[in-house]
């Protein structure tokens, strides 16, 4: 496996593998687009050269077939206003997982943030997105605050 940044040629490629953001359990009152449209909008944006506050990783297998993609900003962290960063998306494909593609996916973005001086990472992460939460928590990620939300009718989210 290799892990590389990514270039605009990369960026339909990882546009297919973002459904795969809802692909948990989400809760019924959530439309399943809404947790991955924004991301491709960014995506594209960087892939144009409008978001130089991103950075994009991917991962290939051997035979250059993409095993996944990493996406991050740099922004300053919430509460402290220190130069940070924040996972905006990572998804690896069906046929890879089990294989560490998102653990090292993760480690690239991390050291890429690192670089351009982010100081810390935050990211959001859905309480039934167990595989994820995984990944994130053996990452050394702490679950900091929680967000709680209601609809006031049925169609508030959708």
């Amino acid at each position: 496996m290799q892990i590389r940044a990514a270039t605009a040629d990369d960026t339909e490629e990882m546009l297919a593998l973002f459904p795969r953001l809802s692909d948990f359990p989400i809760p019924e009152n959530r439309n399943p687009l809404h947790l991955w449209e924004g991301d491709a909008v960014m995506l594209r944006e960087w892939s144009d050269g409008k978001r130089d506050d991103c950075l994009v990783y991917v991962a290939r297998d051997e035979d250059d077939s993409l095993l996944g993609m990493a996406m991050v900003t740099l922004r300053e962290e919430l509460l402290s206003h220190n130069a940070s960063s924040h996972l905006e998306a990572i998804v690896v494909d069906k046929k890879a997982e089990g294989r560490g593609v998102g653990g090292a996916l993760l480690t690239a973005v991390e050291e890429g943030a690192c670089e351009r001086g982010a100081k810390s990472m935050s990211l959001h992460v859905f309480a039934r997105n167990a595989r994820a939460r995984q990944i994130y928590e053996r990452s050394g990620f702490d679950g900091e605050l929680i967000r709680y939300i209601k609809s006031f009718s049925d169609d508030a989210l959708s």
